[in-house]
């Protein structure tokens, strides 16, 4: 196939496989008139490119992992590596869904809390816990909704309030 037909395979851009040969990251073959074949090999290639990246890869690094793999003696040496490397990727990724697990669950309870605001006849910036209504069930401020208030005194921000 040419690449414009691998770029609407794929969703890359041709300037983005023209990269990824520059890069070395693809070899196409090319034609007798000089245009760029690709093949199923390239396609395969591509979609791993793009899986690394959204691993979050540079395409930088992404070189260099094929380049270590091609520099191994053995296919056995070679997968050790790669298996190393996927294996920390595997923590990394691992640990950022309990982050964001985390936040969910922060920005749910926010939103908890504030749907029981939303009746507050208060007219000042102090939280509803302030002011002493009793709609959420003696449910602390949450910290995405605690981080808003500061402390004011009659000249305006509390020096301490407003130091980093």
């Amino acid at each position: 196939m040419k690449i414009g037909q691998l770029a609407r395979k794929t969703g890359k851009t041709v300037r983005a496989l023209h990269l990824y040969e520059e890069m070395g990251l693809l070899s196409p073959e090319r034609s007798t008139g000089g245009f760029r074949l690709y093949g199923s090999d390239e396609l395969a290639r591509v979609y791993w490119i793009t899986k690394l990246q959204d691993m979050g890869f540079k395409l930088s690094q992404i070189r260099g992992l094929l380049e270590a793999v091609e520099a191994s003696a053995s296919a056995p040496k070679a997968m050790h590596g790669v298996r190393e490397l996927f294996q920390s990727k595997l923590r990394d990724t691992r640990d950022q869904i309990q982050k964001l697990l985390q936040l969910e669950r922060d920005i749910a309870e926010s939103l908890s809390y504030l749907e029981a605001c939303r009746g507050c006849g208060e007219a000042s910036t102090k939280s509803c816990v302030e002011c002493g209504e009793d709609r959420h069930g003696g449910i602390s401020e949450p910290k995405l909704v605690a981080g808003i208030h500061l402390s004011r005194g009659p000249e305006g921000p509390n020096e301490e309030a407003s130091t980093p």
